[in-house]
């Protein structure tokens, strides 16, 4: 992951870029299979407070019909999740 480097210094906060300053193709390909747990999420326990989706490093985590869903193809199995439910809605389970 190389920086992006500008021909200009920010002086401004108006001149701040919105997202981070890095090239693109960081979480452009699929999850290259290391993963030995994913997390899963019981739909019964979450009241989609969006503290995992917060949290989450990879940003895999979005919000779908009131709850959170999570994005396999690019997660990798950090427990970041889990570990900030308060709930207790996410369980980390074996990869197939």
């Amino acid at each position: 992951m190389k920086p992006y480097l500008r021909d200009k210094i920010p002086v401004g906060f108006e001149e701040i870029p919105d997202a981070p300053a890095y090239e693109a193709g960081y979480l452009v390909t699929k999850n290259a299979g290391w993963r030995n747990k994913r997390p899963v999420i019981n739909s019964q326990k979450c009241v989609g407070c969006l503290r995992c989706y917060m949290y989450c490093p990879d940003g895999v985590i979005y919000k779908k019909d009131g709850k959170v869903d999570i994005d396999y193809d690019f997660c990798k199995g950090c427990e970041i999740c889990r570990k900030v439910c308060k709930i207790g809605a996410i369980e980390m389970e074996a990869e197939k």
